[in-house]
């Protein structure tokens, strides 16, 4: 594995990367888009308000830390949005970047207690923070999503959600509810959010996707019945696409890009 999520490093260590988050923006060097790799952030003349180890990648220890609103990035970096980089990144980086912004996000929202407001004490041998007075623990927050790809032979149904720009389209997605199986939940998102049936659901892949704190799973399931109706406010516009005569859709980079062109290979 290019990427090995760990608590903590395994050994001494003179360099590592860092991923150094000013709110939603990662620190990259201009011509390279790639991560600063450093002994300590203070070499930037960075100073981090939190850090967290996340493992190694391609063999070297990787951290993630967050830096004050107003820092300025040093000469030759810049602060870039974690989508745009996605479309540059190969899936180890993005793995490791999804992993930074959702546990620096984690230590940042519970700083203290939601039970008794008692500021927490981070632990040592997992990624979780623990409240010294009542003892709640809060791990970092992992929310499962379905998706689905609706295929009717050799058309598949493909939906632009009403935040989409215009032109993309994609396979079906929505959160798991209380309660519900992944496979509940396909059924009802596909219902509510197109007004059809499916059935012979099968499992494809996942992924880990931090828009926010996602665990993306996704299946291709067959056509039962109904007519398109989509949902108000959620998708703006859906129908079905011949194999050969697709819009735009995800890059590879997404589970959902993945998805959609591995079904097309497979009914050509």
């Amino acid at each position: 594995m290019a990427f090995i999520p760990m608590i903590i490093p395994s050994a001494p260590f003179t360099i590592a990367r860092w991923f150094v988050f000013q709110g939603g923006r990662l620190l990259v060097h201009v011509e390279s888009a790639e991560v600063p790799r450093l002994t300590d952030l203070a070499q930037l003349g960075l100073t981090a308000q939190r850090s967290v180890f996340l493992g190694t990648l391609y063999g070297e220890p990787s951290f993630v830390a967050e830096v004050d609103a107003d820092s300025s990035p040093p000469a030759g970096l810049m602060w870039e949005g974690l989508r745009t980089l996605f479309t540059q990144y190969d899936a180890p980086l993005v793995a490791a970047a999804s992993r930074a912004v959702q546990l620096i996000d984690w230590d940042r929202n519970h700083q203290f207690c939601g039970r008794c407001a008692t500021r927490t004490q981070r632990r040592e041998y997992e990624h979780s923070r623990e409240c010294p007075r009542c003892g709640l623990v809060a791990y970092p927050r992992i929310s499962p999503a379905m998706m689905a790809l609706v295929k009717r032979g050799r058309q598949l149904l493909l939906a632009r959600a009403a935040n989409f720009p215009e032109g993309l389209f994609s396979a079906l997605a929505g959160f798991v509810e209380a309660g519900e199986s992944i496979e509940d939940t396909v059924i009802r998102e596909v219902r509510e959010e197109v007004g059809i049936e499916v059935s012979h659901l099968r499992y494809f892949g996942s992924q880990s996707w931090p828009f926010p704190n996602s665990l993306m799973i996704a299946f291709v399931c067959e056509y039962a019945g109904g007519e398109i109706t989509p949902q108000a406010g959620e998708i703006a516009e859906a129908g079905w696409f011949d194999v050969d005569d697709l819009p735009r859709i995800p890059t590879r980079i997404s589970i959902a890009g993945q998805l959609i062109r591995s079904v097309v290979e497979e009914l050509r």
